[in-house]
């Protein structure tokens, strides 16, 4: 650790960013940050200097000797520091609502961490995230990276696998499950204990203990046929109450886009013609944010924030740093290196799984459950997905990439493939200078 605690946040202008400040006010006692760095791009000034304007309010209200500073020099920001936490989007929202409409165009299911649109994302995001490490182990070798981008798996895997960098990849999607539980249960979440298997937004939580007693049937019977235990961005459809006993373990709400596509797909393209994409309903929302973020007598998160699906994400990330500081020991669900945990996957692919906290970073925890077979093949397969997207991403290989999106569950035709990735290529030219390896337009594909 360096003698100040320094935190940096790439992507400060984000409107997720006083999410982050609250959890740092509510933890200050046991994280005691000196020095806070907000860190953006030039297209992201303004919302940087209006996001940390009221940073400072609200730490300011808290009364703490946090000293924020807001900073287009990312290398300035990470020299020396103890945690760099991404949460950025290599193209803004303009990117993502074209990675939402690339594949509905060929009636496919359009998402910004899974299927195409997520792979889209990650060749996006994959060397900017690369670049920002090799930036850490030549300026602060011993700091943690805590990535909350999106795709969250990907990346973590990209950067595994690449550099050298402790790395620990965050999603507030096991927190929200534990909160889903909870209130299911009616009890408080500190009662509520899980165990989740798989990867980054495909994973199941496979038991369920409140206050050490083994509750997971009884949360399976609830759910049969249930609404209510999804995260804001996913539309709520029931699930089959036999197919889900079938299952015999809890899907997160991302499994929809698999078990159900038919309908989810269905759901999508009506929302479509309505009221257009989720990228179109997330910059209605940002603009009243950003709107209510410039008021100088606003010093506290607003309420509105929660519409952004952003939920408990202060929680995830402001936890796992305390426990790193304060070497814990104690348990989260975290994105890390497989390393033989699960045993049908690759050593150095990415996994989501429970880990022990300690000063040196995560721990895996041994499994309690064996995978069955449906399990097994659905999670073999993305992950072979996932780990095409990061060659594809890395190196601008294009066979690997074809073959990505070929065998992805929510695209699975070559022809599809093919049509979605010229697509890609075509509306992201800026962004992807590791394809213009070829002198025709799309970047290899004919």
């Amino acid at each position: 650790m360096t003698t100040k605690l320094k935190v940096v946040v790439i992507g400060g202008g984000s409107s997720y960013t006083p999410e982050l400040i609250e959890g740092f006010i509510k933890r200050y006692e046991e994280f005691p940050i000196e020095e806070l760095y907000l860190v953006d791009i030039e297209p992201g000034h303004e919302k940087l200097e209006t996001v940390g304007a009221l940073a400072k309010r609200m730490i300011e209200k808290a009364n703490l000797p946090i000293d924020v500073h807001l900073t287009l020099d990312r290398r300035e920001a990470i020299k020396n520091a103890a945690f760099v936490t991404t949460q950025i989007r290599v193209g803004m929202l303009d990117a993502r609502s074209r990675d939402e409409k690339i594949p509905l165009k060929y009636g496919l299911l359009g998402q910004e961490t899974t299927g195409a649109g997520g792979f889209a994302k990650a060749l996006r995001t994959i060397p900017v995230i690369l670049d920002i490490c090799h930036d850490i182990e030549e300026l602060s070798p011993h700091a943690f990276l805590l990535n909350f981008t999106n795709p969250a798996g990907i990346v973590t895997e990209a950067v595994t696998k690449y550099t050298k960098v402790k790395t620990i990849g965050l999603c507030n999607l096991p927190i929200g499950t534990k909160m889903s539980i909870a209130k299911m249960m009616d009890v408080d979440v500190s009662k509520v204990d899980i165990e989740m298997v798989g990867i980054n937004h495909l994973n199941w939580t496979t038991k369920v203990w409140i206050e050490g007693k083994e509750i997971t049937s009884e949360v399976l019977d609830i759910m049969s046929g249930a609404k209510g235990v999804t995260v804001k961005n996913i539309p709520d459809i029931e699930w089959d109450p036999e197919f889900i006993q079938s299952v015999g373990m809890i899907p997160c709400s991302y499994l929809r886009y698999y078990y159900m596509k038919d309908k989810m797909i269905e759901k999508q393209l009506q929302d479509f013609e309505t009221k257009g994409t989720r990228a179109d309903e997330v910059r209605k929302v940002e603009e009243e944010l950003f709107k209510l973020y410039k008021n100088p007598n606003l010093n506290s998160k607003p309420i509105q924030l929660e519409k952004r699906g952003g939920a408990y994400y202060s929680e995830a990330a402001v936890q796992l740093m305390t426990s790193i500081y304060n070497n814990k020991k104690d348990i989260q669900i975290v994105n890390v290196k497989n390393n033989g945990l699960i045993s049908c996957l690759p050593d150095d692919v990415s996994v989501e799984v429970n880990c022990v906290i300690d000063s040196e970073g995560p721990t895996p925890l041994q499994l309690k459950t064996t995978l069955p077979p449906h399990i097994r093949g659905l999670l073999q397969i993305v992950k072979a997905y996932e780990e095409l997207t990061v060659e594809a991403a890395v190196h601008g290989d294009i066979q690997a990439g074809l073959q990505a999106l070929t065998i992805h569950p929510l695209v699975g035709s070559a022809e599809l493939a093919k049509k979605i990735f010229k697509d890609i290529l075509d509306k992201n030219k800026e962004y992807l200078p590791q394809f213009n390896k070829s002198n025709d337009n799309n970047g290899g594909i004919k």
